[in-house]
């Protein structure tokens, strides 16, 4: 399976996720997008098309403490910065959307880190 291959298989797996998969101004998505290095995450209002808050491994607060980091650790210090974020504007309860990636790895590590902050999904 070649590069172009398993991105296509990808999109097609966060399509099928995202017809089932919205989020609320009470009930906000967890986005998550994960590259070869980095890993992102963000709470969306698709109700406002608006993002409501954003973390990332390229953020100044983490950005400069990760040198050295494995890849999953990044991702754990994300989902629980984002869940901080979240509850400070009082956004308790979020849906979780894997971005069509398989649950497993990076992705599990910061919902983990999400749920254990305190996000409830």
């Amino acid at each position: 399976m070649n590069e172009r291959d398993s991105k296509a298989i990808r999109t097609i797996r966060h399509r099928r996720v995202r017809q089932k998969v919205t989020g609320t101004i009470s009930r906000p998505r967890l986005c998550v997008f994960r590259s070869l290095n980095h890993i992102h995450a963000q709470l969306i209002d698709d109700s406002s098309d608006q993002t409501l808050v954003s973390m990332s491994t390229l953020d100044s607060q983490i950005r400069g403490k990760t040198n050295g980091m494995v890849k999953t650790k990044k991702a754990e210090i994300v989902g629980t910065l984002i869940a901080e974020k979240a509850l400070n504007k009082g956004i308790k309860q979020v849906v979780f959307d894997r971005g069509g990636y398989k649950y497993h790895g990076r992705v599990k590590v910061l919902a983990e880190a999400a749920r254990k902050a305190g996000l409830e999904f």
